[in-house]
């Protein structure tokens, strides 16, 4: 049972370790266990009845809650295990707030403080009022985009369409009282970063990472930003090869429609709007990078990502609005749905990470320089390609196009299957290979 993001070990027991169980409770729960060193195995601990009297009462007194401890072990080893389960509250340690983030314990402060408590309360980051802002300082033309295209998405009854601009955006749960939401503001005022600083897209086009050699920004409200980035990369950005289907002229992007729509519109309705930075998109010949300010929702992990999630994204009421609109079809499936749109495209999954206090998904396709900086030979490399292109090969097919045996192409596939192929069919004649995917 190794150290994760649910389990702490301590030699020793120190009340500083207070801020541990303050953290778990903070965050999805947890288990501490003293008396294990670093590498988990039992040392013991001194004690043991004494501990098992002061460490409850401790929790207790300083944080209010209540903890199983239970004493494990014979009278040669006793180890202690704390658990503790998540609370609904917020739990604060000598009047500091500590939560449980991978396997590092922080301190909450500033904007990371408040939308902790925000959460904790029930309340999402776009769901705070704003003052001194009416419907009238909003945008007429973000009022006919959000009628119209929810008109064709047939997601708002019509007759709510018909209603004043102010009764529609209490029908979207964007007003409260007297006040206008974060949300609303986000959604239909022209100027938002007069109130949210880095409100915005950037996109550039990059020959390598440190030459960039143009870019643009995207400002207004957020059905604008939407529209007009879509429209930047398929006309300026993107190159989009020509077919032909009868007499019909067919476009196709390096990168699949779909799949980056519903990638920048992940980032805009998950994005850190507290933050100064904004959405940024770097494009390459090879790669189209999505980046966001933002964090997951506690019990998703980069590594889950592929799987669909029930979790409300970071911004519900924004969420709701692109809902409503027809931007987004079902919440919790985009990542699944991009990588399905990539599979369609013969191109390998995206990466998923976390990275520079957001997050990034990477859509990319092997090229010749890519896979050499790999270490892959000439053979190796028309493989992969072949595969990229066709959607799948077969042993035959190596043997035809690397000119070598049966038994050559079968160490080639081999080899080639740990890093880039997934198997499929049976045995023998039925047997072919496609690149990584879900």
């Amino acid at each position: 049972m190794p150290e994760n993001q649910n389990i702490e070990w301590k030699e020793s027991w120190r009340d500083e370790y207070l801020k541990w169980i303050c953290g778990f409770a903070n965050a999805i729960g947890g288990k501490i266990y003293i008396g294990k060193n670093d590498k988990g195995e039992n040392v013991g601990i001194n004690n043991p009845k004494k501990l098992m009297e002061d460490i409850p009462n401790k929790i207790l007194s300083h944080l209010g809650i209540l903890c199983d401890v239970n004493l494990q072990g014979n009278g040669d080893c006793y180890i202690i295990e704390i658990s503790v389960d998540a609370y609904s509250n917020p739990i604060n340690y000598k009047g500091h707030y500590h939560y449980r983030s991978g396997s590092t314990m922080q301190e909450l402060k500033g904007a990371a403080l408040n939308k902790f408590l925000l959460r904790k309360q029930g309340q999402s980051w776009d769901s705070v009022p704003v003052p001194n802002i009416s419907v009238d300082d909003l945008d007429k033309n973000a009022f006919n985009v959000f009628r119209k295209k929810s008109f064709r998405s047939g997601r708002i009854d019509e007759e709510v369409l018909q209603d004043s601009n102010l009764s529609l955006l209490e029908n979207l749960d964007l007003v409260e009282g007297a006040y206008l939401k974060r949300a609303c503001v986000l959604l239909f005022h022209s100027k938002q970063e007069k109130f949210f600083l880095g409100s915005y897209v950037k996109i550039g086009f990059f020959e390598s990472d440190d030459d960039l050699r143009y870019q643009d920004e995207v400002h207004g409200h957020l059905f604008n930003q939407i529209e007009k980035t879509l429209d930047l990369l398929k006309t300026k950005y993107l190159k989009a090869f020509i077919r032909y289907e009868g007499a019909s002229r067919i476009e196709e992007f390096v990168f699949p429609e779909p799949a980056f729509r519903e990638a920048l519109l992940n980032a805009i309705a998950h994005k850190d709007y507290s933050s100064t930075t904004p959405i940024q998109i770097r494009v390459y010949e090879d790669k189209l990078i999505i980046w966001n300010e933002g964090q997951l929702p506690d019990e998703w992990t980069i590594e889950n990502l592929i799987e669909p999630h029930p979790s409300k994204p970071f911004n519900p009421l924004i969420a709701n609005a692109l809902f409503r609109v027809g931007y987004i079809e079902a919440w919790g499936r985009g990542t699944i749905n991009i990588r399905k749109e990539c599979r369609k495209y013969h191109l390998p999954a995206p990466k998923f990470n976390s990275r520079f206090s957001g997050l990034v998904v990477e859509f990319y396709k092997h090229t010749v320089n890519s896979l050499k900086s790999l270490g892959l030979n000439d053979s190796y490399i028309t493989i992969v390609l072949f595969v990229q292109e066709k959607g799948k090969i077969t042993n035959t097919e190596v043997q035809d196009i690397c000119k070598v045996s049966k038994r050559t192409a079968s160490r080639y596939l081999l080899e080639l299957e740990d890093l880039f192929f997934k198997k499929k069919g049976e045995t023998g004649k039925g047997t072919f290979y496609t690149l990584k995917g879900p």
